[in-house]
């Protein structure tokens, strides 16, 4: 494919936004349609990027004929459905991260794409933030194997809020949006399945209804092991913060950037052609489209990440 890649992009909110932002970098692809829950918040996203068809309805957007590929910014519950919608219309697509809240769901959609050759993929950025990418780098190399990841997941998000601190219409979930990260991360990295699998979690929030906080442990099969902590209710520094505690370092990732384990900062410029993980994962899903091949990240790659998390949900319901 030689063309220009057309693109729709559903979910006009804080992450379309940073997905917009990154396109903007990428040569070859053009946002030609923004979907959106609320039109006129929509067309003034779209506006602003200068794109010409605005609508609140998927389909409308995957009626154009010129749309070759669609990237899903949705609310999570409608990841599964909206992600066999695109496919079935002969689509490419690119849904956030997490591909689905159950396993059946997650696999229909890799059933599907694999009946219809087309390129489907997750957002699991962490594969694709240059801090990430420089520990695998070392790992492939032979010169570090991760021993224990520790990681703290921490927001304070008591109400529904979205990542621009604006109210959003469904709710959030540590276990299959914020703990997919980890999981993903961990067994990619390891190179090695997770073979156990442990959690517990805190109080239901009487009016989410959803654990506030939650601890996971996990082990891969090469038996590095991973404890995750996630909250919802912490009230400081917030994000992701990973440390990877190896054979022969210690590196500290927050989102693209790296450190040692005594704070010192490493340069991760070079890694790749952008220090945006969100780019990079854009620039790896059209260049999958473009060469014809599975991208990393495919939704078949990252599957036995929601099969991890179906077990966790099985012991704690």
């Amino acid at each position: 494919m030689s063309k220009t890649i057309k693109v729709a992009l559903a979910g006009a909110g804080a992450f379309g936004i940073k997905h917009l932002d990154g396109i903007k970098n990428i040569d070859g692809v053009e946002v030609v349609s923004l979907i959106g829950r609320e039109l006129g918040k929509t067309q003034e996203v779209a506006d602003k990027y200068g794109i010409q068809h605005v609508t609140t309805d998927l389909a409308d957007s995957l009626a154009l004929p010129e749309v070759d590929a669609v990237i899903l910014c949705t609310p999570t519950q409608m990841h599964a459905s909206q992600s066999i919608q695109c496919l079935k219309a002969g689509k490419h697509v690119q849904v956030e991260i997490p591909l689905a809240d159950s396993f059946k769901d997650a696999d229909e959609v890799v059933r599907l794409q694999k009946e219809t050759g087309l390129v489907a993929m997750c957002g699991h950025t962490r594969r694709f933030n240059p801090s990430h990418q420089y520990v695998n780098k070392k790992i492939k190399a032979g010169e570090f194997n991760i021993q224990q990841m520790d990681v703290q997941t921490y927001f304070f998000r008591r109400s529904n809020m979205n990542a621009l601190g604006q109210p959003r219409s469904w709710t959030d979930h540590l276990l299959w949006h914020h703990a997919a990260h980890t999981v993903d991360l961990f067994a990619y990295q390891c190179g090695s399945p997770i073979v156990k699998a442990n959690a517990v979690q805190g109080p239901i929030h009487p009016a989410l209804g959803i654990a506030m906080d939650m601890s996971i442990q996990l082990k891969a099969a090469n038996g590095a092991i991973c404890t995750l902590s996630l909250s919802f209710n912490n009230d400081g520094p917030l994000g992701t913060f990973f440390r990877y505690i190896g054979d022969s370092a210690t590196y500290l990732a927050r989102y693209d950037d790296l450190f040692s384990g005594k704070e010192e900062k490493i340069d991760v410029s070079q890694v790749d052609v952008s220090m945006n993980g969100i780019e990079l994962q854009d620039r790896e899903f059209f260049a999958a489209i473009r060469e014809g091949r599975e991208p990393n990240a495919s939704v078949a790659q990252v599957l036995p990440c929601y099969k991890v998390l179906h077990e966790l949900e099985l012991q704690l319901s």
